[in-house]
């Protein structure tokens, strides 16, 4: 496995530090070499996992493809300027049939 390896500069308390190095000691490895084992051993144990549920409830509804893609049709209408809006005081029975007049619905 070719691995990419990233310099970062951490900063730690000295108590920290002196507990890692008799730790380090212990097992015959440098300070350096002790921690890079220890936290690349943590990473390795933890698991996650992307949720691409955008509902904060993660709700259901969400997960069901056609529905996801149905909301992404939506967002490219309104980003193209595809979109109609009802006027100000305008009942929803009179924007649907002025939509329906224009030939809209």
């Amino acid at each position: 496995m070719n691995t990419v390896v990233k310099r970062k500069n951490i900063d730690l308390p000295e108590t920290v530090l002196k507990k890692l190095s008799l730790m380090a000691v212990a097992q015959g490895k440098s300070l350096k070499a002790y921690i890079e084992a220890l936290l690349i051993s943590k990473a390795d144990n933890i698991s996650i996992e992307v949720y691409d549920n955008p509902s904060p409830s993660k709700d259901e509804w969400f997960d069901n493809p056609e529905n996801i893609k149905e909301i992404s049709s939506g967002i490219a209408d309104a980003n193209d300027g595809n979109t109609y809006a009802m006027k100000q005081d305008e009942s929803l029975n009179d924007f649907i049939v002025r939509m329906r007049v224009e030939g809209n619905v």
